[in-house]
């Protein structure tokens, strides 16, 4: 038993705003692409269910992986964004600045320790892993999770054991699949794979 956790396909953003949970926030073409190719990736494995954040580009991403692997899909609220990009959703990123002086630069530097975020780094973690681990208890094969890149990239940090220093290494690219599997109490990444750009 194996669990994929995927970061969406790339979204249409030409105003380069943080998108967060804003609605009308769809794939682009070469979203669709990188969708459809790491349905490719899976279709061999034994999927029994794709589990899905309830965001637009997020549930876009898991109808293509279901159209290739044919696995049911189900949505999960705790698989949603960080609820710190709500906080500078609508912003253009390169704004960021000027609107909200410091905050870009202390996510970048210390994500672990932002008093103006709404939801802590650490708890964003918590509820990523708990979603995954309730999700995989007694499933009688694979689970493939999509929902966003500093989501999944905490949930991973957390399953495997690792901690949040540095926290912008390694992180997931768009459509990207990180396989873990079980290793005693806690979980092994044996397999990252993303599609060609």
């Amino acid at each position: 038993m194996r669990i994929h956790l995927i970061r969406h396909g790339e979204v249409e953003n030409p105003e380069h705003v943080v998108y967060a949970d804003l609605p009308g926030f769809a794939l682009s073409t070469l979203g669709r692409d990188q969708g459809a190719a790491a349905g490719r990736h899976l279709q061999n494995r034994p999927l029994t269910r794709i589990v899905t954040s309830p965001l637009e580009r997020a549930m876009e991403t898991a109808g293509l992986l279901s159209d290739a692997t044919e696995a049911p899909v189900a949505v999960d609220g705790q698989l949603t964004e960080w609820l710190l990009a709500s906080r500078w959703a609508g912003v253009q990123w390169e704004e960021l600045p000027r609107r909200f002086p410091g905050e870009l630069e202390a996510y970048l530097a210390h994500p672990d320790a932002l008093p103006f975020s709404p939801e802590p780094l650490s708890e964003l973690a918590t509820r990523v892993a708990g979603a995954i681990l309730s999700w995989v208890d007694g499933a009688p094969g694979d689970v493939a999770f999509v929902s966003h890149q500093d989501p999944i990239h905490a949930g991973r940090l957390t399953l495997t054991g690792a901690d949040f220093s540095p926290f912008h290494r390694d992180k997931p690219g768009h459509c990207s699949v990180s396989t873990l599997e079980p290793t005693g109490d806690a979980w092994t990444m044996i397999d990252y794979w993303e599609p060609a750009q």
